[in-house]
């Protein structure tokens, strides 16, 4: 589909577009937030990432998926701008949910909560490990295709998911407890 859409937009299609704004917007929010940990920066960068894409889409070669080259683009920018700011992050709390509407109002009780300490916990982690454990567990990505969107090795990625897991198992405890001293570490 996403071939259709490419040629479309390559063709002089200005509204093609439109199709991978609403189709890769949420994963590339996803991805941008676990980098920056910033809402409005996160914004920015999805747009900046779009307009990239959008702006290079005859370069893109089809040796990928277009969701992993765009997750690439994405990740450079927010990385990019974390250099340029230089300063800690601040924390962010993402309420976000995907619930099914048939669910209990406990249920969905019980998953909203789940979800709020997952995500409080990967803001406590750094970068790299929040944003290995998002692609490889929340958005299923398989380690190659991490591999593409973050341009570190094989090895890396493991390293980084080993670490992150130990490292959320450890924020998320003391966050349970009540115990969390809000320093990232």
């Amino acid at each position: 589909m996403d071939k259709l859409y490419i040629d479309k937009v390559l063709a002089g299609d200005l509204y093609a577009f439109n199709y991978f704004l609403k189709t890769y917007k949420d994963m590339a929010y996803s991805v941008a937030i676990s980098i920056v940990k910033q809402e409005h920066l996160a914004e920015e960068i999805v747009q900046d990432a779009f307009m990239i894409c959008y702006q290079s889409l005859k370069n893109f070669k089809g040796e990928s998926k277009f969701s992993t080259w765009l997750y690439r683009i994405v990740v450079n920018c927010a990385f990019g701008t974390l250099r340029k700011m230089k300063s800690d992050v601040q924390e962010f709390d993402l309420a976000t949910h995907d619930v099914s509407f048939d669910e209990s109002a406990f249920q969905l009780l019980q998953n909203k909560e789940r979800e709020y300490f997952v995500q409080q916990a990967l803001m406590k982690l750094s970068p790299n490990e929040a944003l290995a454990l998002r692609l490889f567990y929340l958005e299923e990505l398989s380690v190659q295709e991490v591999r593409e969107v973050t341009g570190w090795t094989e090895t890396n990625i493991k390293t980084i998911l080993h670490r992150g897991r130990k490292n959320l198992y450890r924020v998320l405890s003391k966050i349970m407890k009540g115990e969390y001293d809000g320093i990232r570490r």
